[in-house]
């Protein structure tokens, strides 16, 4: 325990005296709400007060040193947090009246406290204590911005103030504006503008004039006592202007009206003749150069005007008679006349109301405010009676404060008034400016957020295409959002822009409060683009990063369910989201642990974005902690990362990170995923395989799969899934062709009729295309090691399957990538055709014309061929079919190369009649100047055999020459060269003993 500097005294510790100055700040930041002038002003102080609390929570909770520097500082702020409560208190108990009229002083005393308070805050020496860097920007930034705020007084008290002071100086003379004045300050300080009200009003200035004058403030009680003067004369003319009986006034006395304009003047003026004119009308006379009386003509002595003051007087007293004449006969006609005429004395009241302020305060005591509310209500059918009783209704609440505060909020009419914007286009332009002209109260404010349904038709009503509309409930949804609970629900409304805002810019505990509640929200794809077009993921990632485990919660929550739309995902590695992911992943914390599951699936959503693994290559530990992980997690954080591995490693990313996977033995980790019980884990690890075996080196990566592996692979062919199966099949189809090792255990495991399967259209009829396609290219393409012409037993073993039927289906059905991989099996089986062929015996003898008709043999192959014995491709009617694959680019050269098996024997004439048929010649002429170089060879070899024969030679001869004779001259291989020579030889273009050959 230390001692003051007397040394006698002990002092609190320092985090007593923290805890103490927290309350403190609280109290004070509660009691700013009850302030009864001066509301902005004070919540101005009030935010910031919000803002030094986190502060010193943290200064708290690191437990700081208690120096003298750091006691000084926080002992001095505690001072200036008093002096504001003190502030606070006046301002909330003593007279509005007097409030109103010292409002300048308050208003300079609140700034220096607020400048103070920002000093004191400065003095911490924040560099020496161990707080987050983070803390002392924002400790530095708020210093800097309390003590440069500048607060002002309102101009409409201002102005009101000038009256007060004018009216106090003027006394009797300006009675017949004394009421007015004492309205607008009932408007302006929130006060009933009643005789009730005002009576303890006065009531309150005479006790703190008597308190003045007892601290001998002289000057305090003398200005007391002249305020009080003069609203109590305003008053007692008030109440002496109700005792007069109201009647239907008279027509106007003849004297009222002005000789020179005929009409009943509004400020009556006396000229040198001792005539009364409208002051306007005379002032235009002399102004256009007239000196003489413009009714008599005598000439004027002096060019001087004096106000009549008792004519003026007696003219405002029938006008006020008029007007509540006006008042009862409408009150009349409301309560028991017709929908016309309540629309009538609806317009009546209407137009009075944006006269003199005084007219409203007696529609108002006459009772008129809650009968025109009840013209909203559900009962009353007629349209045109609700929208005038709304624009009336608004008219009053514009010009009398009571109005709004007692009659037009009460819950009913509210709730008559919400209902009034899902109705009419004109019905809804009034009833959201009336609830516009209400919200400027913050206690009617809070009010209009609580009924039922109302933020949500203002949020429809944003998009109404009414402009005027439109603009006033965005700016009533503004007012409202100065409550938290409506800024949630205009965002479960789809409209974030509120909440977003508070994000970036509300105190600590309100950011936490907002992610916390979109994190709970049921965000559909649009809500999820609209938040972050907002601009809502810097300050989610921020408060993801540096917050605290409740602020981390709310906003990985939010980030986890904006990462899953696509639009989304740069935008939030733009924001620098992926440290904190993996510092989340890589963090062995205890607390920390139910985070990430939501940190890996995020991760996983983001792996998609082809900046990601730029970004997870910044530290080259990153793959290795993550496939670490895979070990030390459960299942659904398993299959997170798998996914998030997956999406970084696939073949529409760059290879860097599948060659990172490579040298940190992935493989080996990853294949015992393939027999996992959780299939999201079995399906990305599988996907991840699929992607490394691609550009893998086809040895190495064979060299780690056993009988165990391969036979888990050919098991998820006929899996449920089709992710699975396409990976798997894909995985298969990437191992080398050439590696009998593999070609065993694929046998062993009985692979052939598994693939056979999935090339089969009828099976994948339950797939999308995209999926359709995939399985039968790996398939096929699977397919060729047991199609080799080295090894005939195996070619029979699939073919016995019944594989060809199905590779020719392919060639019809299938992607342009599976044609070209079940036409180079195709292929593979045809080169062993001829010599499968069984040769033809025909019968000897005397008697053999009398045996049976002998069958005919393969056209082309001049024996008896089958599909499944000789693998014959015309049995198999493959050749129309591959012919067709002549004209796509990707499949041409597989095509060929199957056809060119048929020509390649001594039946080719045969062949190529059957191939010319089919159309196949014209496509090969095609692919002479379509074709790559190996291409054109192979056709320049095949046309030589064609044009051996005069009817090709004389369909196709023209269209072949030209491009015949740019190969002959122009090609790089010598072959290629020399069979367009022979090509051209056969065309008569050449003679045999050319110099091509």
């Amino acid at each position: 325990m230390s001692r003051d500097g007397g040394g006698n005294a002990l002092l609190a510790p320092i985090s007593e005296v923290l805890s103490r100055l927290l309350a403190q700040i609280l109290t004070t930041t509660l009691a700013t709400k009850d302030v009864v002038i001066e509301q902005s002003n004070f919540n101005v102080l009030s935010r910031f007060l919000e803002r030094i609390a986190p502060i010193l929570k943290e200064l708290q909770e690191k437990n700081v040193r208690d120096k003298p520097s750091v006691r000084t500082a926080i002992e001095s702020l505690e001072h200036e947090i008093r002096s504001a409560n003190e502030l606070i208190s006046e301002c909330t108990n003593k007279s509005r009246v007097y409030l109103l009229y010292s409002c300048k002083d308050i208003v300079r005393r609140l700034q220096g406290i607020t400048h103070e308070i920002g000093r004191c805050l400065s003095r911490i020496p924040m560099a020496t204590l161990d707080i987050t860097l983070d803390m002392r920007d924002t400790t530095v930034e708020l210093c800097k911005l309390m003590q440069n705020v500048g607060f002002k007084t309102a101009a409409a008290q201002e102005e009101i103030i000038a009256k007060l002071d004018a009216g106090i100086r003027d006394g009797q003379s300006n009675r017949d504006h004394a009421r007015e004045v004492l309205h607008e300050i009932a408007q302006a300080v929130g006060i009933s503008d009643t005789s009730t009200s005002w009576k303890r009003e006065f009531e309150k200035l005479k006790e703190e004039k008597e308190e003045a004058i007892l601290r001998k403030s002289q000057a305090e009680a003398f200005q007391l006592e002249q305020i009080l003067n003069f609203l109590s004369q305003a008053e007692a003319h008030h109440l002496e202007s109700k005792k007069q009986q109201i009647l239907p006034g008279p027509q106007p006395l003849q004297a009222f009206y002005c000789p020179m304009t005929h009409e009943v003047m509004d400020d009556p003026v006396e000229i040198a003749s001792g005539l009364t004119v409208e002051r306007k009308a005379i002032e235009e006379w002399f102004r256009t150069g007239h000196r003489t009386c413009p009714i008599t003509n005598a000439e004027l002595t002096s060019l001087e005007i004096h106000p009549n003051t008792a004519l003026c007087s007696c003219i405002r007293d029938w006008r006020n008679r008029m007007v509540h004449s006006q008042i009862i006969d409408a009150r009349s006609k409301l309560k028991t006349g017709s929908d016309e005429d309540k629309i009538t004395a609806l317009k009546d009241l209407h137009r009075l109301s944006e006269g003199a302020a005084i007219c409203s305060v007696w529609i108002q005591e006459e009772g008129l405010v809650p009968v025109i509310s009840t013209l909203l209500s559900n009962m009353n059918k007629h349209q045109h009676l609700r929208q005038t009783a709304l624009a009336t209704l608004n008219s009053l609440a514009t010009n009398n404060r009571a109005i709004k505060q007692e009659e037009i909020s009460h819950i009913g009419a509210m709730q008559n008034i919400v209902r009034s914007l899902a109705r009419d286009v004109k019905e809804g332009r009034q009833a959201v400016s009336l609830l516009l002209e209400l919200s400027k109260e913050p206690s009617i404010c809070e009010r209009i957020g609580k009924v039922q349904g109302c933020i949500l038709l203002l949020v429809t009503m944003l998009n109404c295409g009414n402009s005027d509309a439109s603009e006033d409930a965005k700016k009533l949804l503004q007012n409202l959002a100065s409550n938290n609970q409506n800024v949630v629900q205009m965002a479960e409304a789809n409209y974030f822009k509120p909440l977003v805002h508070l994000l970036l810019k509300g105190p600590e505990m309100t950011k936490v409060l907002m992610a916390t509640a979109l994190a709970k929200m049921a965000l559909t794809e649009q809500s999820k683009a609209a938040i972050a077009r907002e601009g809502a993921i810097p300050p989610l990632v921020k408060l993801m990063s540096a917050g605290k485990l409740e602020a981390k919660t709310a906003a990985l929550g939010v980030l986890q369910s904006l990462s899953t739309h696509p639009d989304n995902r740069d935008l939030m590695i733009d924001a620098g989201v992926i440290p904190p992911l993996l510092q989340l992943l890589f963090s062995v914390t205890s607390v920390f642990m139910n985070l990430k599951e939501l940190a890996a699936e995020t991760l996983a959503n983001l792996a998609t974005v082809s900046s990601m693994e730029a970004r997870l290559l910044e530290s080259n530990e990153t793959i290795c902690q993550l496939l670490s992980l895979l070990n030390l997690v459960g299942p659904v954080n398993q299959g997170h990362l798998l996914r998030a591995l997956n999406g970084m490693a696939s073949p529409m990313t760059l290879s860097s990170v599948r060659a990172r996977l490579r040298e940190a033995s992935a493989i080996q980790l990853l294949l015992p995923f393939c027999e996992a019980n959780d299939a999201d884990v079995r399906v990305n690890a599988l996907k991840i395989l699929h992607s490394l075996s691609q550009d893998w080196v086809a040895e190495d990566f064979a060299d780690h799969f056993g009988l165990t592996y391969i036979k888990a692979l050919v098991k998820l062919l006929a899996s449920s899934s089709n992710d699975e199966k396409v990976a798997a099949a894909g995985i298969l189809s990437n191992l080398p062709l050439n590696d009998f090792r593999i070609t065993e255990m694929l046998k062993t495991v009985d692979a052939i009729p598994a693939l056979i399967k999935l090339m089969n259209a009828e099976n994948l009829k339950h797939c999308g295309r995209m999926h359709r396609d995939q399985l039968m290219e790996t398939s096929a393409r699977t397919l060729r090691r047991f199609t080799l012409p080295t090894d005939e037993k195996l070619q029979h073993m699939t073919a016995e399957r019944n594989a060809i039927p199905l590779l020719v289906q392919v060639l019809t059905v299938g992607s342009s990538l599976a044609k070209r991989e079940a036409a180079m099996v195709l292929s593979q089986l045809s080169v062993n055709s001829k010599r499968l062929s069984s040769p033809i015996r025909r019968k000897q003898g005397l008697l053999w014309c009398f045996s049976p008709r002998v069958q005919e043999g393969c056209r082309i192959h001049m024996g008896y061929c089958s599909v499944k014995s000789s693998f014959c491709l015309l049995e198999a009617g493959a050749v129309a079919p591959l012919v067709q694959a002549l004209e796509e680019t990707e499949t041409h050269e597989a095509a060929l190369g199957a056809l060119a098996t048929l020509i390649k024997d001594d039946t080719c004439d045969v062949a190529c009649e059957i191939i010319a048929e089919a159309g196949g010649l014209k496509a090969l002429v095609s692919l002479l100047t379509a074709g790559t170089p190996d291409t054109k060879s192979q056709v320049t070899w095949m046309l030589e055999k064609f044009f051996r024969m005069e009817k090709y030679r004389t369909e196709f001869g023209n269209s072949a020459q030209m491009p015949l004779i740019d190969l002959a001259q122009r090609a790089a291989n010598n072959d290629t060269r020399s069979m367009a020579a022979k090509c051209l030889a056969h065309l008569n273009i050449l003679h045999n003993q050319s110099v091509y050959f």
